[in-house]
């Protein structure tokens, strides 16, 4: 889908985080901002490349609506540290305006650090209408962005029943084939996650199924702890009867 030769720096043998990875969710973080809103909002349109830069990065940790309409361009910017500033912006900014534009984006931009930061804001936007784009991520991107895919799901459990039921075969299809055992631990977690919002209903059946054939069958440990631990989350009965009875044979 995308080329890899433009991908280098995010190729899974190496470091897959980028330098804004660490931000926390939208009104978390009990640090004060460094920056000045009134500051940073004029320099979004400044015609000077690191100022743009300077602003985008302030709003990342700043939260304040007047920002939006001028982050929103800034994903086109034709500097992708700019575009992927604008992105945790936006994700620390979340807004029903900004949701089609990061859409748009995630499905054309060549860079993977700035479909990371899509990918991230689009799940901050807890609306249904990024499930789509964050399964087609999850399954057809580059490693790095379907780690984040696999974990921005999650957010679907703020979307309501459609949302959960939507977001859950996605996730059971990659945690199954997925060559990255870290994507496949992702998504292990977020269908954990998920199921604790379902009623026990075939939904709920076919996902705890899942869970139980990865922790059964999964070859890495890492995958196979975090299907456990999502088990022992849900507290099915089926899945902790399961867990007991691998553990007595001595297979985990």
């Amino acid at each position: 889908m995308y080329d890899d030769d433009d991908l280098t720096p995010l190729d899974i043998d190496a470091d897959l985080e980028s330098p804004l990875d660490q931000l926390a969710p939208p009104g978390e973080g009990s640090e004060a901002p460094q920056y000045d809103p009134d500051v940073m909002l004029p320099l979004l349109e400044s015609p000077d490349p690191q100022q743009r830069m300077l602003a985008a990065r302030a709003f990342c940790e700043l939260e304040d609506d007047r920002a939006i309409p001028h982050l929103i361009p800034l994903l086109q910017d034709p500097c992708p540290l700019i575009r992927v500033s604008a992105a945790y912006a936006l994700g620390r900014n979340p807004s029903e305006a900004a949701l089609e534009p990061l859409i748009n984006q995630l499905s054309q931009d060549w860079n993977g650090y700035v479909r990371k930061g899509i990918v991230w804001a689009i799940g901050n936007s807890h609306d249904r209408r990024s499930l789509k784009s964050l399964a087609h991520a999850l399954r057809t991107d580059i490693p790095a962005v379907r780690l984040w895919a696999a974990s921005a799901l999650a957010q679907a459990a703020n979307m309501g029943y459609e949302g959960v039921i939507e977001a859950i075969p996605p996730l059971i299809e990659v945690m199954q084939q997925d060559e990255v055992s870290a994507v496949r631990s992702n998504c292990a977690w977020s269908i954990g996650q998920l199921c604790r919002e379902l009623p026990s209903n075939v939904i709920y059946m076919t996902a705890i199924d899942a869970l139980i054939e990865t922790f059964a069958r999964e070859e890495d440990l890492g995958v196979r702890e975090d299907a456990r631990s999502a088990l022992l989350k849900v507290g099915d009965p089926r899945g902790l009867q399961t867990i007991e009875e691998i553990e007595q044979d001595g297979f985990f």
